[in-house]
Order: structure tokens, then C-alpha cells, then sequence
């Protein structure tokens, strides 16, 4: 294959993620292995383009559907982390997020000469956390919708980016059972996901406003508890595993402004059956914005919104990335002096920074601490973004939850 087409692919795709125009991709596949250049938050999740949908006021959500794809919105994110276990105890945390972004604004009924041309890029991180060895596998995917390639579907319910996939069944009423499954190098993830609570609607219904103005939002829900059962397998060593996953959903067209600069993000899971969901954006200022929020899931289910004045972050520790000396956040202490919960979060490794196509922060970490008085602890994850940037940070798509 002549190389010529494949930089040309990359270069499309760059530009199409930075926002530099409304372009076709017309080449041959692209190289997954990009490092650089890093982008930042506000040229990938910033402005607005004309012709697509914004998430500027509350909606009916619909499902099975909203698990599929929106077209109609610039850019929308499936996003599972989680934390698993052998049986002998080893322990391992995962990523596996599919990002997918439009190069023009529905209805495109534009003839292409080229097969290869669509109006949809697919991005996907894969990334194991391996603890007892304190080594991190990173990995990025990048590809275009067409000739099967990448795509998504809610019915049946299908995510993939050639042979990262994520299927399942999602029929009303019932739980939500998935499969996730990639594999790259000698780093293998296959795990059946099934839902033990209902999904949570974040913000206000499902809104979740991220800026002032209307727009600058998303549509937000969570599983928030997947009982999760399977295979990690890294080189010759094959084990089965069992622990608990979150699924985060997001669809926007706009989300961000030029003020802010990043964001940190937890989501825990905790002995007591409570699952807590809480960001704070950070502007340029230093200052953390006042729509900050979060969302505390009840035992049974139940989610109460918090705002950025029901929860405190302190940070504890920080640490320095071997890469380019960023520094970032390494413990917490989160309190909601309202429920009377007082935790400390800690990373299972320093080192879970993500060197894809931009650079940022996301990993497993442990949660230790009391409600009520009463000993608490938990699992979950926390993703940095917008660390070692003068401006805007350094995720594409980014959560933003």
C-alpha cells in the first residue's frame, strides 16, 4: 500500500477532530498508531458548527434507542471503565470508550466518488490497568464509518471499531446485559456486562449544562453498577475475572467555552451499594466553575443531583509524568458534608496517563473512608484532562460528565 493515502487519511481525520473544516475522507485506512500532536478541549469540544442539534433543553429519552447512535449531534462518546479481579486476587482496571465525531451536519446526501467517504470518524481507547506488575496498556483506533469499518447501532445494540466491539441486549424492561471485547498486541479484554440497577439520567433529566450559554451542555445517563464476569489475558497468561464496570453515555454538538481549562471526574462504587458520580471544571482562572456537579446513586437505585456547592475536592498528593513533566493530581479527599460522606481516593498506579492523540490522565483507583460515621470504602475511576496545557486541555471528546 503506498503510504501517500494513509497520511493523507490521518491528516483528514486531524483535521476533522481540531475543527479546521467540514472535510470528506476519501483515502485509504488510517495509521492507529498517532502520539502527536495533542489537541485541546476547546478546539475538539468548543464553538458551535451550523446545521447540527444542541443539547440546550431537557428531552424524553427513549430506549432501546439512546444507546445507538445521534447523528443529528456533532460528536457523542461511549465510555466503560471498571475494576476486576482474579480469583487469586490479582487486580486490574479497564478502559474501553468509543468516540464518534461528524465531519458535516445532517441531512448530507453529498455523492462521493470514493467508497472510503462518510460523513462519520470513529475513535476508540482500549487501556488495561495490570497493578500487581504496575504496568499500564494504552492503546488508540482511529477509522472512518464505512465499508463496516466502524459504526454503531441501537438495535440490535452494536458499537465497533473493526474488532473493538461492544454488542448487547437492551430490550425495555429487562437488564441490560453487554459484551465488551478488544484486543490488541498481546493485551486481550472479554467481559459480559450486566446491569444491577436502572439507568440514571445526570443534571436536569438528562441535561447536563457544562457552560452558560444554551448549548453548552449534553445529554448525560449512566449504568452505573455492571456486575462484569470474563477473560483478561496478557501474553501467555489467561485470567478469569470478575468485579464491577460503569457505562457513562454522552451526545452534544458544543459543551465548552474559552474560560475553561479541563476537568477531573470520579466515579466510585462503594461497599454500601451507593454509587457517586462528581466533576469539577477548572477555568483558566484557577477558579472551579459553578456548574460543577455530580450525581449520588441510593442502594435502591435512586439519584440525587449534587451541585458544586454539595461536594468538596481537596487534593492530597500530586504526581509528574516521566513524558513531558505534566503534573497531575495523584489522591483526593472528597466530602458531601450533606450526607455526611468523607472519603479518600487514591490510584491503584501513579502512572495511567493516556498518550494517544492527545494526552491525559485516567485510571483505576480506591476509595477508603465513612459515611454516617461508618467505615466505607469502594472502587472506581478518575479521569484528568486539561493538565500541561497553557489553554485548553488536552482530551478529545473527553467525558465531560
Amino acid at each position: 500500500m503506498s503510504p501517500f493515502p494513509r497520511i493523507m487519511a490521518i491528516l483528514l481525520t486531524l483535521a476533522v477532530l481540531i475543527g479546521v473544516g467540514q472535510w470528506y475522507l476519501v483515502g485509504q485506512a488510517p495509521d492507529y498508531t498517532i502520539t502527536e500532536p495533542r489537541l485541546s478541549l476547546g478546539q475538539v469540544l468548543g464553538g458551535e458548527l451550523a446545521g447540527f442539534a444542541r443539547a440546550d433543553h431537557p428531552r424524553e429519552f427513549q430506549f432501546p434507542d439512546d444507546h445507538g447512535p445521534h447523528p443529528a449531534y456533532r460528536t457523542e462518546w461511549w465510555y466503560y471503565t471498571g475494576n476486576l479481579k482474579s480469583a487469586e486476587g490479582r487486580h486490574f482496571g479497564f478502559q474501553l470508550t468509543f468516540f464518534r465525531t461528524a465531519l458535516t451536519a445532517p441531512p448530507d446526501q453529498a455523492e462521493r466518488a470514493s467508497a472510503w467517504g462518510t460523513r462519520d470518524v470513529y475513535m476508540a481507547h482500549f487501556a488495561l490497568s495490570d497493578v500487581a506488575a504496575q504496568r499500564f496498556h494504552a492503546f488508540q483506533r482511529l477509522s472512518r464509518a464505512t465499508l463496516g469499518l466502524a459504526g454503531a447501532s441501537a438495535v440490535p445494540f452494536r458499537v465497533w471499531l473493526e474488532d473493538w466491539s461492544i454488542t448487547g441486549e437492551t430490550a425495555v424492561g429487562q437488564p441490560v446485559s453487554m459484551q465488551l471485547s478488544a484486543a490488541e498486541q498481546d493485551v486481550v479484554l472479554d467481559l459480559r456486562l450486566v446491569s444491577d440497577k436502572p439507568i440514571v439520567l445526570h443534571g436536569r433529566n438528562g441535561l447536563s449544562q457544562k457552560g452558560a450559554a444554551p448549548g453548552q451542555a449534553s445529554y448525560y445517563y449512566s449504568l452505573t453498577r455492571l456486575r462484569s464476569t470474563g477473560v483478561v489475558r496478557l501474553g501467555d497468561e489467561e485470567f478469569q475475572v470478575q468485579g464491577l464496570s460503569w457505562m457513562d453515555r454522552e451526545w452534544s454538538t458544543s459543551v465548552l467555552d474559552d474560560t475553561l481549562q479541563g476537568w477531573d471526574w470520579f466515579a466510585l462504587q462503594l461497599t454500601d451499594g451507593q454509587e457517586l458520580m462528581v466533576y469539577q471544571v477548572r477555568q483558566q482562572s484557577g477558579d472551579v466553575h459553578p456548574l460543577s456537579s455530580g450525581t449520588l446513586v441510593d442502594a435502591d437505585g435512586t439519584p440525587r443531583t449534587l451541585t458544586a456547592t454539595d461536594f468538596q475536592i481537596e487534593v492530597l498528593q500530586t504526581w509528574q509524568s516521566p513524558a513531558d513533566g505534566t503534573t497531575y493530581p495523584a489522591k483526593w479527599r472528597v466530602r458531601i458534608p450533606g450526607e455526611a460522606i468523607d472519603l479518600k481516593i487514591t490510584p491503584y498506579m501513579a502512572d495511567q496517563e493516556m498518550h494517544t492523540l492527545i494526552r491525559y490522565w485516567e485510571g483505576a483507583v480506591r476509595a477508603s473512608g465513612t459515611v454516617q460515621g461508618r467505615p466505607l470504602d469502594g472502587d472506581g475511576y478518575v479521569e484528568l484532562t486539561g493538565y500541561g496545557e497553557k489553554k485548553a486541555g488536552s482530551a478529545v471528546f473527553g467525558r465531560m460528565s
